[in-house]
């Protein structure tokens, strides 16, 4: 069945978010709760993908293995027999798709890293040569790999609003630090580029993906949220690959694509046809596949 919203009420709930529902467990640790809601454009649509939040959480937690060498994450455990008591009555719901994990101060920084120029930096570059104002070399095309990797971050909007890209310059400002602006930019791009060596070798491209970062009780930055998946990632078939247009995905890309050629509006959510649910869904559970080697039951 699908989740469209989790409802716990012997659990405080911290914070709706676009996909997830946030709740406090107790001082140091929270539940993050990936529901089926889907966000395309900052609006959420009006029907979930059933299955996707397990989708999205078992990937999660193949990354975070993945890469806690390079950067640690805030992870306490997702095995549900291991969650207090006040959570296990909620396994029906829950079961599959919920993360205990360590709580930070969350950094209001949306870390972006392009592999491949595409989305947004495609248009902006079509304009004025430059994503989020970094000049780039003349000449480039849609979807070409970038010369290299490049950290583009924003803004971290509330729900109905929009992500603003922003310059690194900006992100400094912001958080008041250019020293932790610095270790962001330097654990992102690490964290990008060791995961997609690895996808290469799995037949996928990650042409680019977003990251979010806290602070520990030592103020050591710490990888939260959360990573590498079909909504915060653009995948592509290495063998279907092709510079000079867009390229075919696993991933909400897809979604996108639909919503665009309706003329969707950027702002009100609408229902998606049974068939954009259905292939959309296909797309993530072929992306987990893929990069784990298994198959998800759902």
């Amino acid at each position: 069945m699908a989740l469209l919203s989790s409802e716990c009420p012997d659990l405080k709930l911290v914070a709706r978010g676009k996909v997830r529902d946030l709740y406090e467990v107790d001082d140091k640790s929270l539940l993050f709760v990936a529901t089926d809601r889907l966000s395309a454009f900052d609006v959420i649509m009006q029907n979930p993908i059933p299955g996707k939040g397990k989708v999205l959480t078992s990937l999660s937690l193949f990354w975070f293995d993945l890469l806690k060498d390079v950067l640690p994450n805030h992870l306490i455990t997702a095995d549900f027999d291991e969650m207090p008591a006040h959570i296990q009555k909620y396994r029906e719901q829950l079961e599959g798709r919920s993360i205990l994990v360590k709580k930070m101060r969350v950094l209001p920084i949306e870390a972006i890293v392009r592999g491949y120029i595409t989305g947004s930096g495609w248009k902006e570059y079509q304009k004025k040569g430059t994503i989020c104002d970094i000049s780039l070399p003349a000449g480039l095309v849609e979807s070409q790999k970038l010369p290299e990797v490049l950290f583009t971050p924003s803004t971290k909007a509330d729900i109905g609003d929009h992500d603003e890209n922003i310059h690194p310059s900006r992100m400094a400002e912001i958080l008041g630090d250019k020293a932790l602006a610095d270790k962001i930019t330097q654990a992102a791009v690490a964290l990008y580029s060791k995961a997609s060596d690895y996808a290469a070798t799995k037949g996928i491209i990650i042409a680019d993906t977003k990251f979010e970062f806290g602070l520990d009780e030592n103020n050591e930055l710490v990888l939260i949220d959360e990573v590498l998946t079909p909504d915060s990632s653009r995948f592509w078939p290495a063998s279907k690959y092709e510079a000079g247009r867009g390229q075919e995905s696993f991933d909400k890309q897809y979604v996108r694509n639909y919503l665009e050629s309706i003329g969707f509006d950027k702002k009100s959510s609408i229902g998606l046809p049974s068939d954009v649910i259905t292939a959309t869904l296909h797309k993530y559970k072929e992306a987990y596949q893929l990069l784990t080697g298994k198959p998800i039951n759902l």
